[in-house]
């Protein structure tokens, strides 16, 4: 099969395919139909922007069958109170109910999260998802040290990031790092990645976003991904693959108490040049 291929019993010569395809590899001469340019092979991104935004369902990607890519169900989509309502809803959650999150709802996370935007469509954002009890804690007792070694090694950075009382608390018998989380999900790709930082932190938002939907809770992990990217002994009990780097990290669980009221923020500082 050629990249793409186009009915043309159904195309009606829009060009809308050349327009939009970031890549520039769809070329339409007057009169003809959609064809690639010299070299698009190598230079498409495999985004699927052609196949998407084709009205009448008439080019399909050798990687994406336009069979294989269901068409939006207008009846879906959010409307603008609805969209603003889910946005100012989410909360960071940091009180969980005892309860595992299980495998699937995991899955589903990642499988909605896979859909966010990457540099250049890389799509190299991977997933480390933690849920065993013993070893979060055995992750937190790491964190709770590093932080030792902060307040005695960098006490200024340390205190204004609370760490002396995350330790109090911690050595309390009071789970301040994870916040009795049963699950933490890792994002992480390599450390050459130029386009990795960035993408991990969208999918993780993504993630974030869809666990409210799933009626799930999250928080970002400061503390514990500070700690992975800086002191050793967590680079190592993470075990990520070789030359891999943690790139973000999101507690997950069930919440244990609902939220009733929309809290305000401060005004944004914007400068216009319209």
């Amino acid at each position: 099969m050629n990249l793409f291929e186009v009915n043309i019993q159904t195309c009606n010569q829009d060009g809308i395919c050349v327009a939009t395809c970031p890549a520039g590899i769809i070329e339409m001469k007057k009169g003809e139909y959609p064809t690639p340019v010299t070299g698009a092979e190598g230079i498409c991104i495999r985004c699927g922007h052609c196949v998407a935004v084709c009205p009448t369902g008439s080019l399909s990607h050798s990687e994406m069958p336009m069979e294989k890519c269901p068409p939006l169900q207008k009846e879906l989509g959010l409307s603008l109170a609805q969209s603003e309502q889910f946005l100012r809803a989410r909360r960071s959650i940091r009180t969980y109910k005892e309860k595992s999150v299980p495998k699937s709802e995991l899955l589903k996370l990642i499988e909605l999260a896979r859909y966010a935007p990457t540099g250049h469509n890389s799509q190299s954002v991977a997933w480390l998802a933690l849920g065993n009890r013993n070893e979060l804690k055995n992750l937190s007792e790491i964190i709770v040290n590093w932080m030792r070694w902060m307040l005695e090694n960098m006490s200024e950075v340390a205190l204004s990031l609370h760490m002396d009382r995350a330790v109090r608390g911690w050595e309390k018998g009071k789970d301040t790092i994870l916040r009795g989380a049963p699950a933490v999900m890792v994002a992480h790709a390599a450390k050459k990645d130029i386009f990795a930082p960035t993408s991990s932190t969208i999918a993780l938002s993504y993630l974030e976003l869809a666990a409210t939907s799933m009626g799930l809770g999250c928080c970002w992990a400061g503390y514990f991904n500070t700690a992975a990217t800086t002191f050793p002994p967590m680079t190592e009990a993470l075990m990520l693959p070789e030359g891999h780097q943690c790139l973000g990290s999101m507690m997950v669980g069930y919440p244990k108490f609902k939220y009733h009221r929309l809290p305000l923020r401060k005004s944004p500082e914007i400068t216009w040049r319209l």
